[in-house]
């Protein structure tokens, strides 16, 4: 038996809404401004809430001083076209010139590493 179950995973920030905007659209799910810089994304497939940071200073990938501490795989069906839509959204590239492996590494407009994964 567990002690407890995961709440939701939460991102420091400089932008809560806009953070919360770009996971809507990657994940689905809309978004709640609990307000006092809280956002909770709600109906998306992992309980994921942004708060403000300020003075944020995003991870660097691959840094050991200032490592990404943890980041989010994302399963893709296609990730020519999943990329594509990300950068869209704000996401910038930091690893993805090997088109031959199975994930590509991006940030989120906050600095936060995530993995395109093929699904």
């Amino acid at each position: 038996m567990s002690i407890a179950r995961l709440g939701s995973v939460v991102l420091d920030c400089p932008d809560p809404v806009a953070l919360g905007h770009f996971y809507a659209e990657l994940l689905g799910g809309e978004i709640e401004d609990g307000g006092d810089g809280w956002v909770d994304l709600k109906g998306g497939p992992t309980p994921l809430a942004f708060q403000a940071a300020p003075g944020h200073m995003p991870p660097k990938w691959p840094s050991p001083e200032r490592s990404q501490q943890f980041h989010l795989d994302v399963l893709v069906e296609d990730m020519d076209t999943a990329e594509e839509q990300v950068l869209a959204l704000g996401a910038t590239v930091l690893d993805a010139a090997d088109r031959s492996r199975s994930f590509r590494v991006y940030a989120d407009p906050a600095g936060h590493p995530f993995c395109l994964c093929a699904a």
